[in-house]
């Protein structure tokens, strides 16, 4: 199984693009996968850097309805005419960030409407073949903090209220001998995600690719360190690989590598490992 970083917030070097957001590209012996698109058409440029046959991916697969995932697709569609896109029932809501200056949708692009017959829209636990299978409705019951709390979706009053994360979804490949759970941001905390993996893998998966939503901790608060003390304590029975970027951050990066050890990698663009 092969993974190849298309975008994330930094990059190997000066000859790929680097932007706020993710996409990774994965190659199994049945299928070529997209996970994600980043917020734009870096993604492509960098998968053309790096021989990445765009037209040839067969299946693409968007982690949650956020802008910094999804805007990117509108140039996957210019370069693939045939690959679905899963993306979960909730995906197309609106979503906001609330920040002191103000309130910024963050949502998919309103030009994906165009698109809507290339999206296949799933729920639950939805098992494509032997070799990927997509879930959502993660528990939350392992201990966190609030590490999304600017983040919004508006109600039928049209009021902004907490988002919930019911549109994310993540990924689990399974292909000669090895699983792969992939998370776009896990935004539901990526123990819950991983015990809920687990749960349908029947073990722990062989390595974990994607974002952990931690850059917003404060290194200065006692709490911060205690919650990436317990995140690190709950990952690190088995010998789980994790990769990780784009929302993870510098400072819990370090804290967990003090715990993980080089069982933690950073992604970065250009980045590509065989799992």
């Amino acid at each position: 199984m092969k993974l190849v970083t298309l975008l994330e917030n930094t990059a190997c070097s000066q000859a790929f693009r680097a932007n706020f957001g993710l996409s990774l590209y994965f190659e199994t012996p049945k299928h070529r996968i997209l996970f994600d698109a980043g917020p734009n058409g870096d993604f492509a440029a960098n998968a053309e850097a790096l021989g990445v046959d765009l037209s040839a991916v067969d299946i693409a697969v968007l982690s949650h309805g956020h802008s910094d995932h999804s805007d990117g697709l509108l140039t996957f569609f210019e370069k693939n005419v045939h690959a679905a896109v899963y993306v979960h029932a909730g995906a197309d809501q609106g979503y906001y960030a609330q920040t002191p200056e103000g309130v910024n949708y963050i949502g998919l692009d309103p030009r994906l409407e165009s698109y809507r017959h290339r999206f296949t829209v799933v729920e639950g636990v939805c098992r494509i073949d032997d070799e990927l299978t997509l879930f959502d409705a993660v528990p939350g019951d392992f201990p966190t903090m609030d590490t999304s709390h600017r983040l919004k979706r508006k109600n039928d009053a049209g009021d902004l209220i907490p988002d919930t994360f019911a549109h994310e979804q993540d990924l689990l490949i399974t292909a000669e001998g090895k699983s792969v759970l992939v998370a776009g941001c896990s935004h539901r905390g990526i123990v819950n995600i991983q015990r809920r993996g687990a749960e349908i893998l029947g073990r722990q998966p062989d390595a974990v690719v994607g974002g952990f939503h931690l850059f917003q901790l404060d290194p200065a608060a006692p709490a911060s360190e205690k919650l990436l003390n317990q995140i690190g304590h709950a990952l690190l029975p088995g010998d789980t690989v994790y990769y990780t970027g784009h929302c993870t951050g510098e400072y819990p990066f370090r804290v967990l590598h003090g715990i993980l050890g080089d069982r933690l990698r950073s992604i970065s663009a250009g980045f590509a490992a065989e799992l």
